[in-house]
């Protein structure tokens, strides 16, 4: 039957009805409806209405009046009248049955009946069934005994297990009785002092509807940091690269909500990492009571199915706190910044934890506390959900420390490579069947890139162990480096149609 059609013809009693029985709601307005002796609200529905009650026989035909609902009991003995339906919902049903037909009797039973009879008939049986389980089993036991065929695996209740039986077993899935902390908050008490907030200003450029030469704009965006190490003069905070590109200025907002100024210390493109450090000098002695350095964990040790927290400044509401499970490791997931027009690939951790923006840059953390990685990446598409990635703490940590320690070389002993390269960014590495890294399309006469033997055609992929990915990582990352430094240098050479890795060893010139 069709609810529309039902609920049209029920209108002249009350469709409130309807909805509440077919809903399954045991509702006070049911039973007052059929309290009050409604009868029409029934016949409306039941009798009158063509598909429901005449033509299709379940009043007048053998299912309602002369079957199983009247006659047989179950409205008169049954769940209906004497049974828990009368005394629940049963108002509806007893009174709005009263549709002039007639009941019919119980009729009297004679001792010694049928009733009787068969109860005699099952207490044969019941013997006859002991006596015969007896011996087949005892025929059984016997002839496993002497054939050497025990199949006696039983279940804890005594029974044989028939999942069990088998002579040659699938080893079975253990169990855990590990305890799984449902709150979080005392882990989240004791590391949130650790995590900062991170505002960049920076200048956005657009081209203007009327053209002519490009507009800028200030543009504001939000990340987090954690707290990683502190020397005499700095606190330093790691993040990703893409939280911090590009600023004219940079803001770090404590769990205290003070808020003081920051500079860039490092960055690592191809990694997708930086450092930026906080002069102690700015930092009030109460806020600096408050702060902590975080505790680095092993992402090494993880295994899918643990549990993590992430903390970040999701949206830039400031902290909040997301749980889940690490979904995946090892994930080689390829990550392209629109915005700094750079990509790489990397292995991550993958996991359900909710990863918004605003939380690239902040802690995921492990059931005790310890940072196993670095939130960097939503997955972001209408039909995925819960796919977050997180750079391991231990890919992370010697990149950071470099930063950290390492210094920016004074530009007048700054190194020179002797190069002008163009990006192959992996979507034109697929495309063309080549090498991700800067193509080298103009070697300088009398550059160290020219003594050392790279060649016009080449593809750097490496610089002394760090992946190059973009001319602007290559330029980044020798700014650490003096002129008159020795550094291993990896290329990709075409030979005869196909690329061949080399290592070519180049003393770094100076520019001037």
């Amino acid at each position: 039957m069709d609810g529309n059609n039902y609920n049209n013809n029920n209108q002249n009693g009350s469709s409130d009805s309807f909805y509440s029985y077919n809903n399954g709601s045991q509702s006070n307005q049911q039973t007052e409806h059929a309290n009050e002796g409604n009868v029409n609200q029934y016949n409306n529905s039941y009798q009158n209405t063509n598909s429901y009650s005449q033509n299709a026989g379940y009043q007048q035909g053998s299912a309602y009046q002369n079957g199983t609902y009247q006659n047989t009991g179950y409205q008169q003995n049954g769940a209906y009248q004497n049974g828990g339906y009368q005394n629940t919902n049963g108002a509806f049903y007893q009174n709005a049955q009263t549709t002039g037909k007639k009941q019919k009797k119980k009729r009297e039973r004679k001792p010694g009946g049928f009733g009787t009879k068969l109860a005699k008939c099952a207490a044969i049986a019941l013997v006859f069934g002991l006596v015969s389980g007896t011996a087949f089993e005892g025929v059984h036991l016997v002839s496993s005994k002497a054939f050497g065929n025990d199949e006696t695996a039983v279940s804890d209740s005594g029974s044989q297990n028939a999942l069990t039986k088998a002579d040659n077993k699938v080893e079975a899935t253990s169990t855990s009785s590990n305890y799984v902390a449902t709150d979080v908050s005392d882990i989240v008490s004791s590391v949130m002092p650790s995590i900062v907030a991170i505002t960049n200003v920076s200048e956005t450029e657009y081209q203007s509807f009327w053209g002519g030469m490009p507009q800028t704009y200030e543009s504001t965006s939000c990340g987090s940091g954690i707290i990683v190490s502190q020397d005499d003069n700095y606190l330093y905070v790691a993040t990703n690269n893409h939280v911090v590109n590009g600023a004219n200025s940079l803001t770090v907002t404590f769990n205290d909500e003070s808020t003081v100024s920051a500079e860039v210390k490092g960055t690592d493109p191809s990694t997708d990492l930086a450092v930026i450090r906080v002069a102690l000098s700015s930092i009030e002695s109460d806020t600096m009571n408050n702060i902590k350095v975080a505790t680095l964990g092993d992402s090494d040790s993880l295994k899918a199915g643990n549990s993590c927290i992430a903390i970040g400044n999701a949206l830039g509401y400031g902290q909040s706190v997301t749980v889940g499970y690490i979904s995946a490791l090892n994930r080689q997931v390829s990550v392209s910044d629109s915005e700094s027009d750079t990509s790489y690939t990397a292995d991550l951790i993958q996991t359900d934890a909710a990863i918004n923006p605003g939380n690239s840059g902040g802690a995921l953390l492990s059931a005790n506390g310890e940072v196993i990685g670095i939130n960097s990446v939503k997955y972001s598409d209408t039909s995925v959900e819960g796919i977050g990635y997180a750079i391991p703490i231990n890919t992370a940590a010697p990149i950071i420390n470099d930063l950290i320690t390492k210094e920016k070389v004074d530009e007048s002993d700054s190194a020179y490579l002797g190069i002008a390269g163009v990006d192959v960014t992996d979507d034109v590495a697929k495309t063309y069947n080549m090498p991700s890294g800067v193509y080298v399309a103009q070697v300088t006469g009398g550059s160290a890139a020219e003594q050392a033997g790279i060649q016009k055609g080449d593809i750097i992929t490496e610089f002394d162990g760090k992946l190059i990915g973009s001319m602007e990582e290559l330029s980044s990352t020798m700014e650490y480096y003096k002129a008159g430094t020795t550094v291993d240098v990896k290329i990709e050479r075409s030979t005869n149609g196909e690329y061949q890795e080399q290592t070519i060893s180049v003393t770094l010139g100076k520019k001037n």
